[in-house]
């Protein structure tokens, strides 16, 4: 089948790579990592700034419009409206704010300053999300140019996700009228197992952040004085941790953290594990000899997708090795984050792993749990039969391979969001971020010709869902 490439990377390179650039520029933090996100302002310019490049484009009937709830993060709306006589809206989703810089980044690189290398950007947020704006309406203003119809459109760009998406429902909310009737969801936030296809994500797992804190003084003793008589904070959370997680293998010691693996998703593993080899390990920067967690390619496949997991993400109350001096501290407090299966409700598993962790504290040391964010699973519906031929012909035309289909380990808090309000929706759940590029981390990178067979294949799933079978305009705002 010929390609179809409404949208090229010299179209990109005109009219949007010079906006995404400064976009990188800003250190639109997400609020988890700025608490002083209103006063800085990062948040409200980056919304500016993109809706500035969006007023800019050539639709027929469009409007451009940030959003602010008292309180909140700037929520972007483009609504695009109708070139035919089809019912329903379609939702395309990405967000703006970022995560920080992690680390120092490799020589010539940084995380607010972009650099192109070849047909890669290098900037953080650029891959997760930047693009994704740019990307939906360069789909639209493509098919409009050369007379593809589609339905009505509205592009929400929220700006706090990376925190789990804390103020989304007051936004989805505030924008039920403005929403319509959804009946297709494209989320451009998600990834890429490989560069050479498009890959729409099957489950996202659920995520549970929290913080607990073990505390056996009030303020710090010379250790030599009271060391062995005053139980260590540290041993102590060693001793809470070994309720929830085994140690010596990493399994996850909470029932209700566990999820049956369906059938399809086991087969899809294998079906991957067997064309691309172990895409869940290799090209990880990890030390030499280290051994890998799974039994097989597929095993850990599944492992990143299906498995529920404990990662320990920050820790307080601990000196530096450069500051530290011989002193019992009196506390220590440790960020944990756990990965769900895409069916566990997070708010049953947070109940249980904080009564696992506060009930009959060892030593009887005061613990405390505090909440960051809880944010359920996602697994994708069935697809309907014009969908499915879609993304497969969307694939084939945009990069000469026929679809794949993944889980992604990670989560999406504003898909689990729309399926519980629009059961019937229909979702597309895809991303330009692939192999090294490194969202969350140092270097993050935008591979461009990606960014471009996915906008292409945003403009052939559009088409098709304005012809799809049992379309017309009864039910069209």
């Amino acid at each position: 089948m010929a390609r179809v490439t409404l949208f090229t990377l010299s179209n990109f390179e005109q009219d949007a790579l010079s906006a995404l650039m400064e976009f990188a520029t800003i250190p639109s933090l997400s609020p988890s990592f700025d608490e002083n996100w209103s006063l800085n302002g990062h948040l409200d310019d980056a919304a500016e700034l993109l809706a500035q490049w969006a007023r800019g484009r050539h639709l027929t009937d469009f409007d451009v419009a940030v959003h602010r709830l008292e309180g909140r993060t700037p929520t972007l709306v483009v609504t695009v409206g109708a070139t035919c006589e089809t019912a329903g809206t379609v939702v395309l989703y990405g967000h703006l704010d970022k995560q920080p810089p992690l680390g120092d980044w490799s020589e010539g690189l940084g995380p607010f300053t972009p650099v192109r290398r070849g047909d890669r950007l290098y900037a953080r947020g650029v891959a997760d999300d930047g693009y994704a704006l740019f990307s939906a309406l360069s789909a639209l203003e493509s098919m409009e140019a050369n007379g593809v119809a589609h339905a009505r459109c509205v592009v929400l760009i929220e700006a706090s996700e990376e925190s789990g998406s804390p103020d989304l429902e007051a936004y989805l909310d505030a924008l039920r009228v403005e929403l319509g009737e959804v009946d297709l969801l494209i989320c451009l936030d998600s990834g890429a197992l490989t560069y050479d296809r498009l890959w729409v994500t099957t489950s996202l797992r659920g995520v549970i952040n929290l913080e607990v804190t073990v505390s056996v003084l009030t303020q710090g003793q010379h250790s030599g004085s009271v060391s062995g008589v005053v139980p260590s904070s540290f041993r102590v959370l060693r001793q809470l941790l070994d309720r929830v997680e085994d140690a010596s293998t990493g399994r996850i010691l909470v029932d209700e953290m566990y999820a049956e693996i369906p059938p399809i998703h086991r087969d899809a593993a294998e079906a991957i594990a067997q064309e691309f080899g172990d895409v869940a390990a290799r090209d990880l920067p990890v030390v030499a000899g280290l051994e890998l967690m799974g039994d097989s390619d597929a095993d850990r496949i599944l492992r990143s997708t299906w498995h529920p997991t404990l990662s320990l993400i920050g820790v307080g109350g601990v000196p530096t090795p450069e500051t530290a001096g011989n002193v019992l501290r009196p506390y220590t407090s440790a960020v944990l984050s756990f990965r769900l299966p895409p069916t566990v409700e997070a708010a049953r598993a947070r109940a249980r792993i904080e009564e696992l962790l506060t009930r009959d504290p060892p030593s009887h040391a005061q613990v405390t749990v505090t909440g960051t964010h809880d944010a359920d699973g996602w697994l994708a519906p069935p697809s309907e039969r014009w969908l499915s031929d879609a993304v497969n012909r969307a694939s084939t035309e945009a990069f000469g391979r026929p679809v794949g289909y993944t889980g992604v380990g990670g989560s999406i808090p504003f898909l689990a969001s729309l399926a519980s309000r629009y059961p019937g929706v229909q979702f597309v759940a895809t991303g330009a971020a692939g192999p090294h590029s490194n969202a969350h981390a140092i270097d993050e990178m935008l591979d461009l010709p990606t960014m471009v067979g996915v906008t292409n294949a945003v403009t052939t799933i559009l088409a098709a869902h304005a012809q799809r079978p049992g379309a017309s305009t009864e039910r069209q705002p």
